[in-house]
């Protein structure tokens, strides 16, 4: 089946490319991002460049320094984990509250969404899967009728977002990714608050298997940009 691609910019295409870079090892840590070198490379004018740098900042993965440039900054494993322990508080607390408020209206576009994610999943798209797996989410935020915590839960999804991505290139975490989504449904559609809240908790957090392939990951990461400097 084909997916329907959501149309990205050049600074969205940049920044996938410049992520995959970075968490893969290709860029260094230290490494500076040079502006007109990036330019020629990706075929692109300034302004999508400097718009995908504000967002790699965002997100942690480059550090900018007056008169000095922009650089590949380096996240350490535990700093990644704490984050990703209140990522999963904040998604728990929006199911429970989408659970006792979502409309009528909300919840069906939490079921396209859901009917998105499955399409891409379909076609093995683990990219596509992604942004419509943040469409997903975003649907649950707008369901919690809690714009402060909806907006927190977006910048720190945000910030995460390098990481999250190269999650669901783990064998079959795409798939398992998509059978949590439906439960997450399930139970926001039944209006159990503390199932949909121990749903995303859940899909969210990183712990036991799912711990150990992701410190592999990037421990994996690590070796190869340490290999590739050296």
């Amino acid at each position: 089946m084909t997916v329907n691609r959501v149309k990205r910019s050049n600074a969205q295409r940049l920044r996938d490319s410049l992520e995959d870079d970075i968490i893969n090892g290709r860029r260094a840590p230290g490494e500076r991002l040079d502006p007109e070198t990036l330019g020629k490379e990706f075929q692109v004018s300034r302004t999508p460049i400097r718009e995908a740098i504000q967002q790699l900042v965002a997100s942690g993965l480059v550090t900018v320094s007056p008169k000095k440039g922009t650089f590949v900054a380096k996240v350490g494993v535990d700093q990644l984990i704490e984050m990703f322990e209140v990522m999963a508080e904040l998604e728990g607390m929006c199911g429970r509250l989408a659970a006792r408020r979502i409309t009528a209206e909300e919840l069906a576009a939490l079921h396209e969404a859901l009917e998105r994610c499955e399409k891409a999943a379909k076609a093995g798209d683990t990219d596509e899967y992604y942004y419509e797996n943040e469409g997903f989410h975003h649907c649950i935020y707008a369901a919690s009728h809690n714009g402060f915590l909806a907006n927190e839960a977006r910048q720190l999804k945000q910030r995460l977002k390098p990481y999250r991505r190269l999650q669901l290139q783990v064998r079959h975490r795409m798939d398992t990714s998509l059978a949590e989504h439906r439960e997450i449904v399930k139970a926001i559609e039944a209006g159990e608050a503390q199932a949909a809240e121990d749903a995303l908790r859940q899909h969210v957090i990183i712990q036991g298997e799912r711990f150990s392939d992701f410190v592999a990951s990037v421990r994996t990461l690590s070796s190869a940009t340490l290999t590739s400097t050296a």
